[in-house]
């Protein structure tokens, strides 16, 4: 009945002493406040009171930026969130170079946002998000990188505009759809008239084309059932009225 106590308190310390980690884990052990070594994945025993050990995670993690207000080049105001996608590659530089390496992320993905987006223009944010993607990672990974964070991935998911500057985008979209309307139909016009002088060329050169033509249009006309009533006369009968009235040399 003695050794009991004795047996429990063993029993307890050998259970505060085992320790284990899972495969995408790693521990990071600090013995009498120093650092000891980065241990796991599986079995790790430690001794109580006297080793100290913080669990890391080397997973992908996915942080959400909130909606930021930013300034653009332009002076236009708009609210722009992002997603970032980073890992810890070094567990030892993720808890002894940063207190906390999830809030120093996060606030570092917030600031550098509104820095970068603000050095751009509303039309290069909005066509140009490939690039300021790619801007905003090289950025954040130089930053992060003593921290023991790869940042793999940056991407911007929203950008709310007001509804002022929403229908100034809409009223530019439509006056650019005009413009390409009028050119081409611009275009088909010039077509169309140069199609008209290279027939009338041929017709100059070949004059029974005129005749043809002449009786295409009326079998085209005969066709409507309308009560159009036609005459038919010659173009030769109108060629020799238009030679009589030529001057006399």
């Amino acid at each position: 009945m003695g050794l009991a106590p004795l047996i429990i308190i063993i029993v307890v310390i050998l259970f505060a002493s085992i320790k284990v980690l899972n495969e995408y884990e790693r521990g990071v052990t600090l013995t009498l406040g120093r650092f000891t070594g980065v241990k796991g994945p599986g079995l790790i025993f430690l001794i109580p009171g006297v080793q100290q050990m913080f669990r890391m995670s080397t997973r992908v993690v996915v942080l959400d930026v909130p909606p930021q207000d930013v300034i653009t080049r332009d002076n236009i105001s708009v609210k722009v969130n992002a997603v970032v996608y980073f890992r810890v590659v070094d567990p030892q530089a993720a808890v002894l170079n940063v207190e906390n390496y999830m809030y120093a992320t996060s606030q570092l993905a917030q600031t550098t946002l509104r820095s970068v987006l603000g050095q751009q223009e509303l039309d290069d944010l909005l066509a140009q998000r490939d690039k300021i993607n790619k801007n905003l990672q090289e950025i954040l990974d130089l930053h992060t990188e003593p921290w023991g964070i790869k940042i793999s991935s940056v991407e911007v998911k929203n950008v709310d505009l007001p509804q002022e500057m929403q229908r100034a985008i809409a009223k530019q979209a439509e006056a650019e759809r005009e413009r390409r309307a009028k050119v081409i139909h611009a275009e088909g016009e010039f077509q169309a008239a140069q199609k008209l002088s290279d027939a009338a060329q041929i017709m100059t050169v070949h004059p029974a084309a005129i005749q043809l033509r002449y009786l295409q249009t009326l079998a085209e006309i005969s066709v409507e059932k309308n009560s159009t009533i036609i005459f038919p006369v010659p173009v030769d009968f109108l060629k020799m009225f238009m030679e009589s009235r030529k001057p006399q040399a």
